[in-house]
């Protein structure tokens, strides 16, 4: 069974208190420059025209300021936003009720907008090019279609797997934006304003080592800070130092990369018990126990980002970075490190 793990960029439920944390216009977010100033044109000109935005889908793995931005382009436009998530919206009338209700300007942000069913993304159609939708009343012979004309506004769609959109939804997006994941110099900027908020005593060394081993992820580094800053108050003297960071960092399972204990057993069992692969995707979640999906979506990206793991047609493969990181010597490698290879 899945367990909600330190290292899963997702939402969990102690991430709610973030909210403090997020900035709320775009001269306070830091990463992603060339988002922000795409984005920043976008905002002043539609101002200028006193218009609504363009529709924004934003994609990218989670973790990276989906929902923060979709938070800081309503601030910047000074509209209101409504919340919502694909899973949320269950029939096409809890879409028609969101959307009816909205005002003149407003910004409506759906997380997880590839995961709307059919029949609710359908209403998005015309709402979102023609500012308008159908409304049926009454039964049978007695079914009465009412086209309702509603305020201009501008959605904004979030989702970490942008392949599963509909053509006809995606289309409809004047903006799209691909969030990257973070740079350590980035993340240490994001954990010092953190820490700054929280009222935490850090050092430079202190902050960059929890960037670091971040994963590239400002909810993770954020999460982690938390972790670091328990441990400093209480074994620590009350300022994150850098040795005080690696010890409580350690207390979590965290390696200097980032691996926690799933990760690293992921690898160490396709060295033991497949010699590093290839294994198909199937063979390995039932051997380590997990769901497949979670293993593609969830421990497979980042192992892939630090060239740990190779996705071949025969299936994954450990590499030679994997195995010199688990300390292990891999089957075929030479005296000089080189890898043998049998064709």
């Amino acid at each position: 069974m899945f367990e909600e793990r330190f290292m899963d960029a997702g939402y969990q439920a102690e991430d709610a208190a973030e909210q403090s944390l997020r900035p709320k216009t775009l001269r306070d977010y830091i990463g992603q420059n060339a988002v922000k100033d795409s984005l920043s044109i976008y905002i002043q000109a539609a101002l200028s025209r006193r218009d609504a935005l363009d529709h924004i889908l934003l994609y990218g793995p989670p973790g990276l300021g989906k929902t923060t931005l979709a938070n800081i382009v309503a601030s910047e436009m000074g509209s209101n936003i409504r919340i919502t998530s694909g899973p949320a919206i269950e029939r096409p009338g809890d879409l028609l009720s969101i959307i009816t209700n909205l005002n003149q300007g407003d910004v409506l942000f759906i997380d997880e907008i590839h995961r709307l069913s059919r029949t609710a993304e359908e209403v998005l159609y015309s709402a979102m090019e023609d500012f308008a939708v159908d409304i049926v009343t009454g039964k049978g012979p007695m079914a009465n279609s009412i086209h309702m004309a509603v305020p201009r506004f501008t959605l904004v769609g979030a989702t970490t797997r942008a392949g599963q959109l509909s053509a006809p939804l995606r289309d409809r997006f004047g903006i799209l934006f691909r969030l990257e994941m973070y740079t350590p110099q980035e993340l240490a900027k994001i954990v010092g304003r953190s820490a700054s908020i929280l009222g935490v005593q850090a050092d430079d060394a202190g902050i960059l080592e929890i960037a670091r081993r971040s994963r590239g992820t400002p909810r993770i580094a954020n999460r982690m800070l938390k972790r670091v800053r328990d441990y400093a108050q209480v074994r620590g003297g009350g300022t994150i130092t850098l040795d005080v960071a690696r010890e409580a960092i350690a207390m979590q399972g965290v390696d200097e990369l980032g691996l926690d204990k799933t990760d690293r057993t992921m690898l160490t069992t396709m060295m033991d018990k497949f010699g590093g692969g290839p294994v198909g995707l199937d063979t390995l979640a039932a051997t380590t126990g997990e769901d497949a999906i979670t293993i593609e979506d969830v421990y497979e990206p980042y192992l892939m980002q630090l060239g740990f793991l190779m996705r071949t047609p025969r299936g994954r493969i450990c590499t030679p970075a994997a195995w010199q990181h688990m300390g292990r010597t891999q089957p075929g490698a030479a005296a000089d490190g080189q890898v043998r290879m049998e064709l």
